[in-house]
């Protein structure tokens, strides 16, 4: 969710209210025991899994929730994407997503795809690390060798692959429903998200933080910072120390496959240095260049050379002929200094929760990122199943940014 830019004064005299206007306003003001800044999947999962026994409130800045990030991924459910402690928790994410609650979508959040990384003969060390890291996660991870890698995607050229690596437990994610699922499942809990609510302004007072938005003010004694790549911007607001966080720009594209290609059963190709992948996408090929281009917060648009960059690696790689993009866009993914998501108190401002740098795992991750964030947030601690996978409070909290 993008936030003001303004800071504001957490004293007396913030947004230039009187002790007496205060007052009367906080008489009409709505109250809830969590605000959430930022209504995109990190927001609404935390929203969701609060909502079990809170009063919640989502506030997002656009016009509807997932309007950066959340609405332009393409994600995939991979158990085997990046450090360890984000590897525990898709992996404790993957119940939820094959078993849902009730009512929460209409079709499975889940189909099967598979992940193939390919690589050239100079690549042959980056691939045997790649099945080493994966298999230490998926134990039905395997190496396949070029002739069986071409014959599961026929358009590979024979003197580009030398080899590759396959996980078939990989699955495409319906992130629309992953996403409204929660939303719908926070109202139904008595939850309310409100949007077109661009926070100006927060203030503490008397175990409150008060937050100003363009729909109105709204109180609670914990505000969640879930506002994905303006995270840290929405820290400044409350007084808090920013945490380093860098949005970075992710491309992509689609284009329609020559009517003789057959893409329905091919697993998503990723290059084992990650300069590009594709995938099939309802008939079309998704494809991007993976790039990561450090931006500042903002509705971040395609770059033309980035998607040009894309499809000449893919060429290079594969008898792929783009003859049309049918559409173009971009998002940003956020990350830290250490790569690891930033979920707990702040150790300088009461009463002020970081749900911030989930980096491209966020979709995936949902499920017990959600419910981690509700726990912490309570006072609960880690949950047993995430404990017992290591994770720890101090390897999350925002207090490791604080020297």
């Amino acid at each position: 969710m993008g936030q003001g830019t303004r800071v504001a004064d957490r004293g007396p005299a913030a947004l230039a209210l009187s002790d007496e206007v205060r007052w009367h306003a906080a008489e009409a003001m709505e109250h809830y025991d969590y605000i959430v800044a930022g209504a995109g999947i990190a927001g609404a999962s935390a929203g969701f899994a609060l909502s079990n026994g809170a009063r919640v409130l989502l506030i997002e800045r656009e016009s509807h929730p997932g309007y950066h990030s959340t609405g332009r991924s393409a994600a995939l459910y991979v158990q085997t994407h990046g450090p360890e402690p984000v590897r525990a928790i898709t992996r404790a994410s993957k119940s939820f997503f094959l078993n849902p609650p009730a009512d929460f979508a209409e079709a499975p959040l889940l189909t099967p795809r598979g992940l193939m990384f390919i690589g050239r003969v100079d690549q042959a060390n980056a691939l045997e690390q790649c099945f080493q890291e994966s298999t230490r996660t998926v134990g039905a991870v395997r190496r396949v060798p070029a002739s069986e890698a071409r014959a599961m995607v026929p358009v590979l050229r024979e003197d580009y692959v030398a080899g590759a690596v396959l996980d078939p437990e990989a699955m495409d994610i319906d992130v629309h429903a992953v996403h409204y699922g929660y939303l719908r499942g926070l109202r139904g809990r008595g939850g309310a998200v409100v949007t077109d609510a661009e926070l100006r302004g927060l203030d503490y007072r008397g175990g409150l933080w008060t937050a100003h938005t363009t729909a109105g003010e709204f109180s609670a004694p914990v505000i969640v910072n879930a506002a994905g790549a303006w995270c840290d911007k929405l820290a400044m607001l409350a007084g808090a120390a920013p945490v380093g966080l860098v949005p970075k720009r992710r491309t992509a594209f689609i284009f329609d496959p020559p009517a003789e290609i057959d893409t329905r059963r091919w697993p998503s190709v990723h290059d084992v240095g990650e300069s590009f992948y594709f995938k099939p996408d309802a008939g079309r090929i998704l494809a991007s260049p993976a790039d990561e281009t450090p931006m500042e917060p903002c509705d971040v648009q395609p770059d033309d050379l980035d998607v040009a960059i894309a499809v000449e690696r893919i060429q290079a790689a594969a008898r792929i002929p783009v003859r049309h993009i049918n559409r173009r866009w971009a998002g940003l993914r956020s990350f830290v200094a250490d790569g690891l998501p930033v979920v707990g108190y702040d150790p300088r401002a009461a009463g002020f929760f970081w749900l911030a740098g989930q980096g491209g795992y966020g979709i995936e991750t949902s499920p017990a990122m959600g419910r981690l964030c509700a726990s912490l947030a309570m006072g609960q601690g880690i949950p047993a199943d995430l404990a017992d996978s290591g994770i720890d409070e101090r390897m999350l909290s925002p207090a490791r940014f604080a020297s």
